[in-house]
Formats: structure tokens, sequence, C-alpha cells
């Protein structure tokens, strides 16, 4: 697998995961922030961004995908960031594979298993007939009765691709991440605890982690540490990109 990435930056390597239907595109700001202290990579997922289409989706191929990146950029250690899927990516990684993970942090989303959640997501990007749809507006026409809120469908939107016939694509292979969703809400597997710094960041007005998910973690990840990002949702690295990059760096370096 040959993912898709960018690289910045010199330091100790710092990757970054991003979340469900994301792209590495999402933290390009916060990348180039982290540049100055760190040698960073982003990664488009498998099924996403500009990263090849495969037949299955699910955390433990992503796991072992990021495994394989770093044989392939000869990456012996790194510190790694995982938002949401990327975050049970990290999490899951850090357990298979702790010798590779210097310190880790996980941008709302807890150890457990997640029951499903984006169904109006998958309805609203059903609703796109790529067929007829002739500019971006009529697509988030036809997304509006299924989500209401701006911001998510234009997130949504960037997954959208326009040809060079006019035509419109999915970036994302979106019938595979529809079919195997429940891939990615299983919880963290594990034998025995693992002992990395690990920093988890949630937004104050998200409800992905809660306070009863911290026994797991704990059991998990015994240095494990929980910390809030004001006026922040799910997507609190875009919030609120100022305070998430301020707790991230003082975490890193340390």
């Amino acid at each position: 697998m040959q993912l898709n990435f960018k690289k910045s930056g010199v330091g100790d390597t710092l990757i970054i995961l991003h979340g469900f239907m994301g792209s590495l595109d999402n933290w390009q700001s916060l990348a180039n922030e982290f540049s100055k202290s760190f040698e960073v990579y982003i990664i488009d997922a498998r099924n996403h961004g500009k990263s090849p289409h495969t037949a299955t989706h699910s955390i433990a191929e992503m796991v072992e995908d990021l495994f394989d990146f770093m044989h392939q950029q000869r990456i012996l250690k790194a510190h790694i960031i995982g938002h949401s899927m990327g975050g049970k990516v990290a999490m899951q990684f850090a357990v298979n594979y702790p010798t590779y993970v210097n310190k880790l942090v996980i941008a709302d989303i807890a150890a457990k298993k997640y029951e499903r959640g984006h169904d109006d997501i998958f309805e609203a990007l059903y609703a796109i007939d790529l067929t007829k749809i002739q500019t971006r507006k009529q697509a988030e026409e036809a997304m509006l009765p299924h989500v209401s809120e701006f911001a998510t469908r234009q997130f949504l939107l960037k997954n959208l691709e326009r040809l060079e016939n006019g035509t419109y694509q999915w970036k994302m292979n979106l019938d595979v991440l529809n079919r195997d969703y429940d891939e990615i809400t299983n919880e963290v597997s594990y034998n025995s605890s693992v002992y990395i710094p690990v920093l988890f960041l949630k937004g104050n007005l998200s409800k992905y982690i809660k306070q009863e998910d911290w026994e797991q973690i704990q059991h998990i990840f015994p240095k494990a540490e929980l910390n809030e990002i004001s006026k922040a949702g799910h997507w609190l690295h875009a919030d609120n990109p100022s305070e998430f990059y301020d707790k991230v760096i003082a975490f890193l370096t340390l």
C-alpha cells in the first residue's frame, strides 16, 4: 500500500492521522505549525483523499498500513496524533507496536465500541446524483434535507472532485466506507497495558469521550491524561486550532 502523504519540517517525527471522511488537507494548517518543531507527515488513509481505494476498510488494516508506511519512510519511532477514526488507528497501533510510538495524542475519541452514528451523512451523500449535478452548489442543496449544519456540509463536500470533463466523483471510496462502517466503530483490543505517554483531548461541546469511558482508557494506557479544548465540538482541531496546538506542543515537548 502506497499511501498519499505530505512531509514537512525537521526534527523528531510526528505523524498525523485524520478522521472518517476526512483527508490530510484537513490538517495542513496545523501541520505547517507543527513542522516548526517536528518532521511532520500528514497521511491520507486508505479509501480517503488521494490514497488507494481498496475492497475493504477496517481499523486493523489501517494499523498495518501505518506500520508499512513507517517502514517505507524508514521511521523507527514517532509521535502520533489521531483524530476520531485516526485516533482509533493510533491507539490500536500503539497496542500492537508500542516500540514504534514515542508519545500519542488522541483527539476526541475513546477506546470503546461506538454505535453506528453516520447514517444521516450517508443519506446526504447518496442523495447527490453524480450523473446530474453540474455545480458544487447543486450537490450541497441535495444534502440539505439530511444535514442541516453548514460546516458539516462543507466538510463533506471536500470529498467531491471535479473531473476534466466537468463531471464529479468522490475522492473517498463511499460504498466501501458505508458497507464496512461497523469496522471502524469497534473497541480497541488489547491483552496488556501500554505504558506510553498519551494525551486525550476532547472538545468541551463534544460527547464522544464520556466520564465512564475513562476507566477503560486507563486500563489500556495507564499514563494517559485528559484535557479539554474550549469552544470546540468533535472537530476540535478545526474549531479551536490555536488551543489545540498549544496543548499538543506542550505535551510533546515536555
